[in-house]
């Protein structure tokens, strides 16, 4: 079988010549055409020949060694160059606090005094207007560092409440910090006048208007750890979204009280229903959902902020499925903190595809014969949520938002539909998997991927692998037609778990490879396994497509022997690679 890249005409052309300094090394630019040959009727052809324009290629390490900040590089085969430029950036030395003490009553590692009181000192100078542009702290910081300062105080067990250094610097600071914050930020630090020493700013605090009283009366529950039913989330979401301005939303509501709405309930540990109103909130926004008239169709739910170690095999998978009728819609965004990694947006932006599909547009591409999946950007199908994009990096945690994000049906079908996700943290897989029969699909699928994607991997199990839940472990359902096992829903059910063991199926293992942070590299390994060539990549795509199938109880799927025959057969047929070109031809006609 022929390479993949023509000695011609590479993928990319990385060029290491000896640059006077850093800077010309960012101003040369390479211009070279794209060749994706394809199989037909048994002999390669040329395919469209499309032409990109990319810089020359830095990966991360080469990033780290030239002392290189990501600003410094606008390149589109780096994931991190597709961060909006007009987004504010966040205060680094409070950002660097936020990732300690905007988390779990377990995983919180609170601040030594050092660190205290130089985070104390920085908002107070930022706050007094003595800090400008990004070493500002923005009122969002503002809300996420106070609200989980909070509920650390109120509600955590003992080893995760404030340490000693943060009691010393609290007393030191606030003396001086309450005469220059904002009325709604010392409520968020002291609510009820218990914390600080009895300021009545807090207790008095109501808000004004009728979405910033809601939003406070929220707030106070969650600040003292409780939690919120369903209809009150969904109002308060309604309420303030979308987002337009740094300091206020349409509403009034300040950024800083919505922070802490999102990660004072991450870290309280959202119930069911507070998960299930993130998830439906904004369902009917862009109207009906549309319904392809295909016979199977899957929904991808991959981590949105992407992977920055590991080759991301997801839309390659899907490239595959849809050549035996299993149709896949894949989701996401161009660029999401708090990893800022390569996501499927990226991906196909930098081939040339159209990434600005509507969910009508999305319907077409499934029902086409020479096509079966899509992509559809949470910008065109939820444009209230994508607002957060600039929020979600100043709280720098992930909310509630990044499990539900995950579980959206953008696409309907006439036929069964499933749903697929990664998860990371041990207890999140039932949540999902309830969001999914919530979504009322017939079978589910939660994966603990690397990276806390949805690829299981063929790498061997480390000896030395953390506790909890292991790689490749996956948990799900699917709806039975004949036998009953259980009732949820009034909807028979069975449920399954298993760790899957790549060598049991003929595996040879292999390590992940590693893209770190490369666009251009994940592309490069998924169109060579495409082309046939074996490796790595190849397997994990096999293996993806294969086990899914089974997993999922797809037609000819029920040996996942043939499964994955079937899925190495369309690979090394040329049929996947054919699909994944049309895609990008196709998805041009909806610009």
């Amino acid at each position: 079988m022929k390479a993949l890249f023509h000695s011609e005409s590479s993928f990319l052309h990385p060029h290491h010549s000896r640059c006077q300094n850093n800077r010309d090394l960012l101003r040369f630019q390479v211009r070279t055409p794209l060749i994706f040959p394809v199989k037909d009727r048994g002999r390669w052809i040329r395919g469209k020949r499309i032409c990109l324009t990319a810089k020359a290629e830095l990966d991360w390490a080469t990033m780290d060694q030239l002392g290189l900040s990501e600003s410094d590089v606008q390149s589109p085969a780096i994931s991190t160059s597709y961060r909006s430029l007009n987004l504010p950036k966040p205060n680094q030395t409070v950002l660097e606090a936020q990732a300690r003490v905007c988390t779990g009553p377990t995983q919180t590692r609170p601040l030594s005094e050092e660190q205290a009181f130089k985070v104390l000192d920085t908002i107070l100078r930022s706050v007094k207007g003595e800090l400008k542009d990004e070493e500002e702290v923005s009122q969002s910081q503002l809300g996420a560092f106070f609200s989980a300062m909070t509920i650390r105080a109120n509600v955590f067990p003992e080893a995760t409440q404030w340490s000693e250094g943060e009691k010393k610097a609290m007393t030191t600071f606030w003396p001086l910090l309450i005469r220059v914050l904002p009325p709604d930020v010392i409520f968020l630090a002291d609510p009820e006048g218990s914390i600080m020493g009895g300021s009545s700013i807090g207790p008095q605090f109501v808000g004004k208007g009728s979405c910033e009283m809601r939003l406070v009366g929220a707030l106070r529950e969650i600040l003292a750890g409780g939690h919120l039913g369903y209809e009150e989330v969904q109002g308060v979401m309604r309420d303030v979204l979308p987002l337009k301005t740094e300091s206020l939303m349409p509403s009034g509501v300040s950024h800083s009280l919505l922070s802490a709405f999102l990660i004072g309930q991450r870290m309280n540990r959202e119930t069911d229903r507070e998960l299930k109103a993130h998830c439906l909130v904004f369902d009917d926004e862009s109207g009906p959902t549309p319904v392809a008239d295909v016979r199977s169709l899957t929904h991808y739910g991959e981590p949105y902020d992407g992977n920055t170690r590991y080759f991301r095999s997801t839309l390659f998978v899907a490239a595959v499925r849809s050549c035996y009728g299993e149709s896949c819609l894949l989701h996401g965004v161009d660029w999401m903190p708090p990893k800022g990694g390569i996501t499927e947006e990226q991906m196909l932006k930098f081939m040339g595809a159209n990434t600005n599909v509507f969910p009508s547009h999305a319907k077409r591409l499934l029902e086409d014969e020479e096509v079966g999946f899509a992509y559809v950007s949470q910008r065109e199908a939820r444009p209230s949520l994508y607002s957060l994009v600039g929020l979600r990096e100043h709280i720098k945690k992930r909310p509630p938002l990044a499990t539900t994000e995950k579980v959206q049906q953008f696409v309907k079908a006439r036929g069964k539909e499933a749903i697929v996700t990664g998860f990371y943290h041990h207890g999140y897989e039932e949540p999902l998997l309830m969001l999914m029969r919530r979504r009322g699909v017939h079978s589910g699928l939660v994966v603990k991927g690397e990276e806390g994607a949805l690829s299981m991997t063929t790498k061997l199990r480390s000896a030395n692998a953390s506790k909890g839940l292991p790689v490749n472990y996956c948990s799900g359902f699917q709806s039975l037609s004949m036998q009953s096992a259980f009732e949820v829903d009034g909807v028979s059910r069975h449920s399954f778990s298993l760790e899957v063991n790549a060598a049991d199926y003929g595996f040879q293992p292999t390590d992940t490879p590693r893209t770190d942070r490369s666009v251009s590299k994940n592309i490069e390994l998924g169109l060579a396994a495409l082309n046939g060539e074996k490796g790595a990549a190849y397997d994990r795509i096999v293996l993806n497509a294969g086990m899914v199938d089974h997993l999922l109880g797809c037609s000819g799927a029920e040996d996942v022997s043939v499964a994955l025959e079937r899925a190495r057969e369309v690979i090394d047929s040329g049929e996947a690679l054919k699909r994944l070109l049309n895609y990008i031809k196709i998805s041009n006609k909806f610009k």
